[in-house]
């Protein structure tokens, strides 16, 4: 009793047990092999973003992934970004899916040449492909002599000619397309892509996009993969906290509103010593600002422009210019605020509708801060020596050589003034030497 026979066809416990373990023992082996990671990104093409692509390729790699699938919506970025990305596409133990998607998506500048070097690459109907020619974000005719500045765009742009022809033909994708991509700026609709061979699929959601990668062959470095996707498991690999901010900061807008906290935070450091918070936030915000602008088409022009600003709104304490230098300032600052980022891309710009209203509260801050201390300086002292000056007392006791005491300031002093002076009589304080004020009548008009 309590056993099972073999003949039966029915398992011993302790065999089912082992088999069990051994099930449970493969189990993240088996579920690696046929899971895919998705990772998403709707945003120019940054340093951060690169970080988070790059480390999400290796953690699939690690962990034996089936592939990724990077859904890509993109108006571009920056060249050593879209390096680093390229690079780990084309180097990654594991297919590397490119989807542009949703529908409206594109994959602009570095983004299409990030499309070209997928293992697969996968459009959504409604979107596009290309515009890749190269933007002068550098010195790029810094010396002001327009040969020399042809002759630099022209070795950046057979650079990225070269570059998009290599991947093109790695992939065994349009050359042409590849070349004109970069050299004419033209953008390809999905369908016109899919006919013209620079990508492979055209897909309207994931589920439709799974499908068709279902039995694809792909083959990198000598191995080859056959990709089972109908019945795979996706993982999705949302951005994370550190990479968001970072991403956050690298807005160039972002960017351009701490620079201006931090010189802020540090004038008011500077001007008040120890008031201790203005300066911490302030360098906080700074140093926060230069990493951007690490990841940003920085011209130091405009920077140089904006801290001209902040100079000039300061002198303006101290010299008496008739709010000339306040408004060489507020030009200052708009002049820098428009010239910070050197570069045609939109998303590389700061928005006129974030320079316009924080040029101007910037700049009436400053003149708030003026105004304040102008005020401070024409006030009436209150304390001191120089605060009793204009004071209005009671003559207490008075001599005839011209001395006694006064009543004033809640206080008796000695007192000089004229002889005629009788006891009561309303005086004004008009000087103070020694610790003995010099009186004068008081004028009752």
């Amino acid at each position: 009793m309590g056993r099972y026979k073999k003949s039966n066809g029915i398992l011993r416990p302790s065999n089912f047990a082992l088999i069990l373990l051994v099930v449970l023992l493969l189990a993240p082996f088996m579920a690696g092999a046929s899971d895919i990671v998705v990772i998403e990104v709707k945003d120019a093409i940054t340093p951060p973003i690169a970080s988070y692509i790059t480390e999400n390729i290796d953690d699939a790699v690690n962990k034996d992934y089936q592939a990724v699938i990077l859904r890509i919506d993109t108006p571009g970025g920056l060249d050593t970004a879209m390096r680093a990305i390229i690079q780990r596409e084309m180097n990654a133990k594991i297919p590397v899916v490119v989807y542009v998607s949703p529908q409206g998506a594109r994959a602009a500048s570095a983004g299409a040449l990030i499309t070209l070097a997928a293992d697969v690459a996968a459009m959504a109907p409604g979107t596009n492909i290309g515009a890749a020619h190269p933007v002068s974000i550098g010195k790029v005719g810094d010396s002001g002599k327009e040969g020399e500045s042809d002759t630099m765009v022209e070795k950046v742009t057979n650079d990225a000619v070269a570059y998009a022809r290599s991947i093109a033909r790695q992939r065994d994708r349009n050359e042409e397309w590849a070349e004109d991509a970069v050299r004419k700026s033209i953008s390809t609709p999905a369908h016109e892509a899919l006919e013209k061979g620079v990508i492979d699929i055209v897909a309207s959601n994931m589920d439709e996009l799974l499908e068709k990668l279902d039995g694809m062959v792909v083959t990198k470095d000598g191995t080859t993969f056959e990709l089972k996707t109908k019945d795979a498991n996706l993982i999705e690999k949302p951005m994370g906290f550190r990479f968001r901010l970072l991403s956050t900061i690298s807005n160039p807008n972002v960017a351009y509103i701490l620079m201006l906290i931090g010189l802020a935070g540090l004038y008011f450091e500077l001007s008040s010593p120890g008031a201790i918070l203005p300066g911490v936030v302030g360098g906080i915000s700074l140093i926060l600002a230069f990493f951007a602008f690490q990841t940003l088409p920085v011209n130091y022009a405009g920077v140089a422009l904006i801290i001209l600003a902040t100079i000039l709104f300061i002198a303006e304490i101290k010299v008496p210019s008739f709010g000339l230098l306040t408004v060489g300032g507020v030009i200052s600052m708009l002049l820098g605020s428009i010239l910070l980022f050197r570069t045609p891309e939109l998303y590389a710009q700061v928005s006129m509708g974030i320079i316009l209203p924080v040029t101007i509260c910037f700049s009436a801050f400053f003149v708030l801060c003026v105004y304040l201390v102008a005020k401070a300086h024409r006030r009436t002292p209150v304390t001191g020596a120089q605060g009793l000056i204009g004071e209005k007392g009671l003559v207490y006791s008075w001599n005839t050589d011209g001395t006694g005491k006064v009543f004033c300031h809640g206080e008796y002093w000695n007192a000089r003034g004229p002889a005629q002076f009788k006891n009561g009589d309303r005086v004004e304080v008009v000087e103070m030497s020694e610790m003995e004020l010099k009186i004068k009548p008081l004028d009752e008009g």
